[in-house]
């Protein structure tokens, strides 16, 4: 069992709810790894940062990570610092990955940047910037495609990732 398709990216690219949009256009379940952490937890992952602490965070992202990996064959949204682990990114190879790219302006209109991100405390704006600028080699590395979503609503990012899968089946058919 796999992931139809894997979705990653940055707070505010829309991965949770494009892949909600995306799930039910192809007639699959989605799953959300966040969703899965504070649910095995009973709690939010904001109160998991406070209480625990990042790391003791991550560990349970990487676990859930790999068992999603492993019993989804849906659409499946990743966390945003889930593809920081180095573990978690062997886990992707040979999935289907889909990055989610996002501006700090799109990002900002989309989450506001102030709810429950626990990385994001301070100067919200100024944070996601240096967290991105940290981050997007590794969503490109991890990556199979890239979707830009600036500009976009829901279901023409949804669109523009069934149009970047439907490229990449052309291709692997030619190759």
């Amino acid at each position: 069992m796999s992931p139809s398709v894997v979705i990653i990216g940055p707070p505010g690219a829309g991965k949770s709810t494009v892949a909600r949009v995306l799930a039910q256009r192809l007639g699959q379940q989605v799953r959300d790894t966040d969703a899965d952490v504070e649910a095995a937890q009973g709690r939010t992952i904001s109160e998991i940062f406070v209480d625990d602490g990042e790391p003791a965070f991550r560990e349970l992202e990487h676990a859930a990570v790999v068992r999603a990996l492993e019993e989804h064959d849906g659409v499946l949204a990743l966390g945003g610092g889930a593809v920081l682990d180095p573990r978690t990114q062997e886990a992707l190879r040979g999935h289907t990955v889909v990055f989610l790219d996002v501006r700090i302006t799109d990002a900002a209109a989309r989450i506001g940047l102030n709810r429950d991100r626990p990385l994001l405390i301070g100067n919200p704006r100024a944070q996601w910037t240096i967290m991105m600028d940290a981050r997007r080699p590794v969503y490109t590395e991890v990556a199979t495609v890239r979707v830009a979503t600036d500009g976009l609503g829901v279901e023409e990012v949804a669109d523009a990732v069934q149009a970047a899968l439907a490229e990449l089946t052309e291709q692997e058919a030619t190759s």
